[in-house]
């Protein structure tokens, strides 16, 4: 199955706060997402955990 299931992590407090899934075939590189932090209260970049 070339989907996988990854986590998101957020660049300022460095907490999992999202999943999603992901294509390895077609997105090889590490996904980067602005997306709204809790912790923190305002909208960081996301990235990709190993």
């Amino acid at each position: 199955m070339p989907r996988d299931i990854i986590n998101l992590v957020c660049q300022d407090c460095k907490r999992k706060n999202y999943t999603t899934t992901k294509n390895k075939r077609r997105t090889p590189d590490k996904l980067e997402f602005k997306k709204y932090c809790s912790f923190c209260g305002h909208h960081t970049l996301h990235k990709e955990a190993k």
